[in-house]
């Protein structure tokens, strides 16, 4: 199953490794930002699952960062854990009105750090949680590897899996060529963008038979997205 990615925007160092060692040997994936213009083109340019967001950053602050992600209609169910070392009372709220799930005080635990945010996913993204994936017809056994339409077994290739994976786990969010690239194939490989459209047609072919419903919206200029029918 793809890890769940986690955007930490923090501008300590100490803070980060910590974060990062601890996410990442719980089997997260992790991506950093240092600001808040960083954080904001690293959300637009590969979207996180969550965000764990400084109050106190260079530039931008986290509650307006935070702001700016609730006002964006692609990024207003965004999952965001408020961290800071503000304690007070007034302060969790002002974090929590600006649209933060939760807020987490300065110092914390790794612990109490890696259950809040399993606990964020399970609520927001329940499909992290899951083995078996559901889109109207469509059914993926991540644990068996295998995929259906109604009865019909789908053959896919290892990469039309995990594409197909990818948009079940984001059902009705467009993704553009570059950002499946990063999101599929990863970061470390070099593939031309159109090799996605190749995919996506043997994906589409895979899926659908005469009389069925292409279930893969294609955005003109801006990508693909899995949608419902209505």
């Amino acid at each position: 199953m793809t890890s769940p990615r986690v955007l930490i925007v923090e501008d300590e160092d100490a803070i980060i490794t910590m974060m990062r060692y601890n996410l990442e040997a719980e089997g997260f994936s992790v991506m950093e930002a240092r600001d808040g213009d960083a954080a904001l083109l690293s959300v637009a340019e590969t979207p996180p699952d969550i965000v764990i967001l400084d109050w106190m950053l260079p530039l931008i602050s986290g509650i307006e960062i935070c702001r700016r992600l609730r006002r964006d209609p692609g990024t207003r169910l965004l999952p965001i854990i408020m961290v800071t070392a503000r304690g007070e009372e007034t302060d969790r709220l002002r974090g929590l009105d600006g649209g933060a799930d939760d807020y987490i005080t300065k110092p914390f635990s790794p612990a109490e750090l890696v259950a809040r945010v399993r606990a964020l996913l399970r609520r927001s993204r329940p499909a992290l949680a899951e083995e078996t994936l559901v889109f109207e017809d469509i059914v993926m056994d991540l644990a068996r590897h295998k995929a259906r339409r109604k009865d019909r077994t789908l053959a896919l290739s290892p990469t039309e899996f995990r594409l197909l994976q990818h948009f079940m786990e984001r059902p009705g969010r467009v993704y553009s060529r570059e950002q499946l690239l990063d999101m599929v194939w990863g970061h470390d490989v070099y593939v031309e963008p159109r090799t996605v459209d190749v995919h996506i047609r043997r994906l589409r072919s895979a899926l659908n038979t005469a009389g069925e419903r292409d279930p893969i919206r294609t955005v003109r200029a801006a990508g693909y997205a899995l949608d419902s029918e209505d």
